[in-house]
């Protein structure tokens, strides 16, 4: 990697630690330029707006969720075992990349289709598509769809189960609701309501 790529990297790194020590809403260009040890005014040769900076920083945590699910559906092909995986994967990022994860998902906030202007800047939709995709896919598998269209509607009903399973249990409602204390969390995590979100959208297992 070139001087450039070496800094334009060094300033999303310093953006996606801000995100996740401070939130989404902290992260502006002349901090990223001070966390980075740059002058106030190089961010802008990458990041000409706001929204491209956050964009950038988004891509991040798409490429990094997507190097989990790789090594997540490895040792498997079993497209409902490989949904499984996924699914454990999301919500473990959820927790443990707070900031992160609540950043990706705020496409009224990020610049989807380019970065606004700049040049060398990648496109968020190229790190964004390929994971629904990949549901789509795995959602026609195991139900035998008829169409590609309705396998896409059965995936986003099941991508917006299991998007509010990430978000309630990191906030501990969930918890709650199934009647523990705060704090508490029983020891097989989120993994029943999982198994229970993909039983009402693909049907149960296969004994």
């Amino acid at each position: 990697m070139d001087a450039e790529g070496t800094l334009r990297e060094r300033l999303v790194d310093a953006g996606v630690e801000l995100v996740l020590t401070e939130g989404s809403g902290s992260v502006g260009l002349r901090e990223i330029a001070r966390r980075a040890g740059v002058s106030h005014g190089a961010p802008r040769r990458y990041f000409p707006t706001h929204r491209a900076l956050l964009s950038a920083i988004a891509r991040r945590g798409f490429e990094e969720l997507g190097f989990r699910s790789v090594a997540a559906t490895r040792e498997t092909t079993d497209p409902r075992a490989q949904l499984a995986a996924l699914a454990r994967v999301y919500i473990a990022y959820a927790r443990e990349r707070r900031g992160m994860f609540e950043l990706m998902f705020r496409h009224d906030l990020l610049d989807s289709d380019g970065q606004a202007g700049a040049p060398a800047g990648p496109r968020l939709r190229e790190a964004t598509r390929p994971m629904f995709e990949q549901v789509v896919a795995l959602v026609a598998r195991c139900r035998e769809e008829p169409t590609q269209s309705s396998a896409a509607v059965t995936a986003a009903a099941l991508w917006s189960n299991l998007h509010g399973i990430a978000e309630l249990w990191s906030w501990g409602s969930l918890q709650l609701a199934l009647g523990g204390g705060a704090g508490e969390e029983p020891d097989d995590g989120p993994d029943r309501i999982v198994e229970a979100a993909l039983d009402a959208h693909l049907g149960p297992a296969a004994s």
